[in-house]
């Protein structure tokens, strides 16, 4: 019973945090987008590949500031420099939410029963939301 328990657990935290995830809107259930994250130079980003939001699949950041003024939402990186602290955890500065046109602290991992499921959380101050991002195959 030990054996089958020790051999999932291995392979359950063998799981990358690095793949295509489709984010999930936490107050609406509703599928967002396809978010690609990735490592360079031992650090995490991503960027997004796909809106899932009918309509929306050409969609600008028209609150956006600076150089992402108006520009294309999918191919924008989101997640920049985010760094492993240990322990599956990875934490940084940058997690910017296009629709709000605003950029939050972060923290990411995976969850530990369903290594399918990744928990991104993002802080403004004192607060933070919580989002389930579910893994895209392929």
């Amino acid at each position: 019973m030990w054996g089958v328990f020790m051999l999932f657990s291995l392979s359950a935290s063998a799981q990358s945090i690095f793949g295509k995830w489709k984010t999930i809107d936490d107050r609406t259930g509703n599928p967002k987008a396809i978010i690609s994250i990735y490592e360079e130079d031992g650090l995490m980003y991503g960027h997004v590949v796909e809106i899932l939001e009918e309509g929306r699949e050409d969609a600008l950041c028209e609150k956006c500031d600076g150089d992402k003024k108006n520009q294309p939402i999918v191919g924008m990186k989101i997640i920049e420099e985010v760094e492993h602290i240990g322990n599956g955890e990875w934490k940084g500065k940058t997690l910017f939410d296009p629709e709000q046109a605003m950029t939050f602290r972060c923290k990411l991992w995976l969850n530990p029963d369903n290594p399918d499921e990744l928990k991104v959380r993002g802080y403004l101050a004192f607060i933070y939301r919580t989002q389930t991002w579910i893994r895209v195959e392929g």
